[in-house]
């Protein structure tokens, strides 16, 4: 017994299977009757899926379905090729294939919009920095706990104050370096660089030292 590989190669021009959506045990069925791959240059449909199917050897025995559809393309390897006629109506034994892709559509549709849906309704993952600041004072002579008294006085929804040390930077003096927790969409650094300038008293000037997302 072997494949009639001229009528899989018109019915694979428009298919991925033999049979259905997914490998079958029709697949299987005319996968074995072909003893050597096929040509790709005169089947290349049957040749693709050959190499397709051939992935699938170790499941073979496994996979769904029966072996009645991929009966149709087997026939004997002595028995003469059969009249254009009756391969049309072998063919034609499929006709339902595009009834059944209207389906196919429908339902892929349906479980895309499901889950579209179901991520829509999942919260926003909240996009969050850690920043290191570095805050100067004017001199050797400023209040260094005064000014980060003041710096941690700034209250703001979606901004948290972590850790804080004295780094010195010549001359006596040393500038506050603390890091902080920021939300992005809630609060600019450049605002909060602002807010931290009004206290003139301590403050000279700020920079950002370090800032990386969570």
């Amino acid at each position: 017994m072997s494949a009639n590989l001229q009528a899989l190669e018109s019915h694979l021009a428009t298919r991925s299977y033999v049979e259905g959506y997914t490998p079958s045990q029709a697949d299987v069925v005319v996968f074995k009757a072909i003893s050597t791959a096929p040509d790709a240059a005169s089947n290349p449909h049957v040749a693709r899926w050959y190499k397709h199917i051939k992935s699938y050897a170790a499941e073979h025995a496994s996979l769904p379905g029966s072996s009645k559809a991929g009966e149709a393309f087997i026939g004997s390897a002595a028995a003469p090729a059969a009249p254009a006629a009756e391969e049309e109506e072998d063919i034609d034994l499929f006709g339902s294939d595009d009834e059944e892709d209207a389906e196919a559509e429908r339902i892929k549709a349906e479980r895309v919009a499901a889950y579209n849906a179901k991520k829509a309704g999942k919260p926003k993952a909240v996009a969050k920095s850690i920043v290191t600041m570095d805050v100067k004072p004017w001199d050797d002579e400023t209040d260094m706990v005064a000014l980060e008294a003041a710096v941690r006085s700034i209250e703001q929804d979606g901004l948290v104050w972590g850790a804080s040390k004295l780094v010195p930077i010549g001359y006596g003096i040393k500038k506050l370096q603390i890091t902080l927790v920021v939300e992005d969409e809630k609060v600019s650094t450049d605002e909060l660089q602002e807010k931290i300038a009004e206290f003139e008293d301590y403050v000279q000037s700020t920079d950002i030292a370090a800032m990386q997302k969570l």
